[in-house]
């Protein structure tokens, strides 16, 4: 990831509208920031929340409330709770969560 061209800033998430976002499962709800080519995101699973897909793009993902699983394709499983985070390149792992009792997160991609 490259960073350019993005003069110094700070967000209030507060005031980022919500976009709703349905899993196989429960829901997402995203406060989604764009700067050039690089999404930021403050998201919210509601508990019992499933992805609906397989997810190939490349995150970097901390966890600040409740507990996540993220499950990759292959079978292999990660849980991770507040202060935990993840990374995967695109097109590297597909993977897909899910909560069981809601979680929070920051993620970039």
């Amino acid at each position: 990831m490259k960073i350019s061209d993005i003069p110094f800033g700070t967000t209030d998430w507060s005031t980022v509208e919500q976009t709703e976002h349905k899993g196989e499962t429960g829901t997402a709800y995203w406060r989604t920031r764009q700067f050039g080519a690089i999404r930021v995101r403050m998201v919210e699973y509601t508990p019992g929340y499933l992805a609906d897909h397989w997810c190939v793009k490349g995150h970097i993902l901390f966890c600040t409330e409740g507990e996540l699983h993220t499950e990759l394709k292959d079978g292999r499983e990660f849980v991770l709770t507040a202060g935990m985070s993840y990374q995967v390149a695109d097109n590297a792992e597909p993977h897909r969560s899910y909560t069981k009792n809601g979680a929070k997160l920051f993620i970039v991609d």
